[in-house]
């Protein structure tokens, strides 16, 4: 069982490491199907993850789950529970962080709780896309401050080397 449970967390934390740094963050500074699907003004976002059924939805949510698809894999054989584990908090995780846009709020001891266990709540992923230049890290916090510091890293760098960007395209 314990096995179980550290194979699941594993998942869930190393595919919120990648998924954050490998897609979402530089989905922000050079791509746009995030930021269109996420961040265009006046969205309205009840239940699009789970009903929309568009194309530009279903493909930023499989980018954004290609890492745990792929973690899913390579930890299998050490605990397919603790994956299955994993994917499926994983999911309701997702479909938790988006309440927010029906109305519900997190009461205080399981915000208190998601505080203390670096988890995001649905009003810390509501504020992402409010404002895409915080609240990182999809499922854990603990990734919010350097996805931070990324994402100023690349805009300088994009800035700074746009005449290459554009010209090698």
């Amino acid at each position: 069982m314990l096995q179980a449970i550290a194979v699941a967390w594993l998942l869930l934390f190393v595919g919120d490491f990648v998924s954050t740094f490998c897609y979402h963050v530089p989905e922000h500074v050079f791509g746009k199907l995030h930021v269109s699907v996420h961040h265009a003004p006046r969205k309205n976002f009840r239940h699009y993850a789970v009903l929309s059924g568009r194309p530009s939805v279903v493909a930023d949510g499989l980018l954004g789950a290609l890492p745990y698809i792929a973690l899913s894999v390579l930890l299998w054989s050490y605990s397919w529970q603790g994956v299955l584990l994993g994917m499926i908090f994983g999911q309701f995780h997702v479909w938790w962080r988006h309440t927010t846009a029906l109305g519900w709020r997190t009461p205080g001891p399981i915000a208190w709780l998601c505080r203390w266990l670096l988890i995001t709540t649905p009003e810390q992923h509501w504020r992402h896309h409010h404002n895409s230049t915080i609240g990182y890290g999809d499922i854990f916090t603990v990734f919010d401050t350097p996805a931070r510091c990324m994402l100023k890293q690349l805009r300088r760098w994009r800035a700074r080397y746009r005449y290459f960007l554009v010209s090698a395209g």
